[in-house]
């Protein structure tokens, strides 16, 4: 897990002294304090998010691993919103486009009916064929 964090520190931070360098202090800090201010309104409404997302579970539109994947989604992505620094940014940005892309590109499954109503037991579905009809035809052409 160290080889993976040490890099993306460095990476990090390679990033964010080329976009202060580009964009300059003040632009960087308005993006850094927009980025959390974002980050944190997302995690304050994660409840809302999460029950609007059991709702897609309960009316069929979603499975539980649909569900699983969205809230981890969300909940990394507000996260790294949180976080400053570029990379950390475009990271969490991802991962909310795949929680928009569940929520509305992945759901084409039609929602569920719960049918409890059963029909009568009394009834019997059958066919009828009638032979006499075709039989009165043939014996009428052969007069």
């Amino acid at each position: 897990m160290i080889f993976l964090v040490i890099p993306f520190l460095i990476a990090e931070l390679i990033l964010s002294l080329k976009v202060i360098e580009t964009m300059g202090a003040l632009w960087s800090l308005v993006w850094i304090v927009g980025s959390i201010t974002v980050g944190v309104i997302l995690l304050k409404n994660s409840t809302n998010a999460f029950f609007g997302s059991l709702g897609a579970v309960s009316k069929g539109k979603w499975d539980l691993n649909n569900l699983q994947n969205a809230s981890a989604a969300y909940m990394l992505g507000a996260l790294l919103l949180i976080v400053p620094g570029i990379l950390s940014d475009i990271f969490g940005i991802i991962a909310l486009c795949y929680v928009l892309y569940l929520s509305f590109i992945a759901k084409i499954r039609p929602e569920k009916t719960n049918f409890t109503h059963k029909g009568d037991e009394d009834v019997i579905d059958v066919e009828v064929i009638d032979h006499d009809h075709r039989d009165d035809h043939s014996v009428s052409s052969k007069r």
